[in-house]
């Protein structure tokens, strides 16, 4: 076994913790447990958007020694209600972006017209698969996932899985919490389980 892509030792914060992992290049591991069981805590605090203490390494690279835009450019996290700030999809995307997102589209059955509309017309499939996209148009080295699919019919589900496992098989390394045990086991390489903000390993 390689150096981990990412590994995380005691990592907490006054809600949650601590939590340690390991997650290696093209690795999935999903974290499942109940509403309010602190599994976007741990996601927030592993892209380093709440205050936390542990340490974090990606790439055996400490994040102290990372600036902070440069790790949550690495380490991206995709809440289960993205945040748009500007009025069309296409003006989230930076110029280097476009050939990436003009890639992605159509895997995820989405028109490139539909970069051009408000994004309060698009409906909340279609912002949820587009904030998929924005992730990915990043080029992340571990993507934090919370309910990307909760939002989705089946045929858009079966599209975003087959698009992980795609980005996957190239490298990418994913957290994803799910409270789909069908989608566990599609994308899963191992899973974890949250109740009363701890972490524990899920039976195989």
């Amino acid at each position: 076994m390689g150096q981990p892509r990412l590994q995380v030792t005691q990592l907490q914060s006054p809600l949650a913790g601590p939590f340690s992992l390991t997650l290696a290049a093209g690795e999935c591991l999903t974290i499942s447990g109940p509403s309010g069981a602190g599994k976007s805590l741990l996601l927030r605090m592993l892209c380093d958007l709440d205050p936390n203490t542990g340490e974090a390494l990606l790439n055996g690279v400490p994040r102290a020694a990372i600036a902070a835009p440069a790790w949550r450019a690495a380490v991206v996290y995709q809440p289960a209600e993205a945040t748009w700030w500007l009025p069309t999809a296409a003006e989230h995307f930076k110029p280097g972006q476009m050939q990436r997102v003009m890639e992605l589209l159509p895997q995820l059955n989405l028109s490139p017209s539909l970069l051009e509309n408000e994004i309060g017309r698009l409906s909340t499939g279609e912002r949820q698969r587009m904030a998929l996209i924005r992730s990915l148009a990043c080029a992340p080295q571990v993507l934090l996932l919370d309910e990307p699919t909760a939002a989705l019919d089946p045929d858009s589900v079966a599209a975003v899985e087959a698009l992980l496992k795609k980005e996957l098989a190239a490298g990418l390394a994913l957290i994803l919490v799910t409270h789909s045990a069908a989608q566990a086991r599609t994308l899963g390489h191992r899973g974890m389980t949250m109740r009363d903000r701890t972490l524990t390993e899920s039976a195989p």
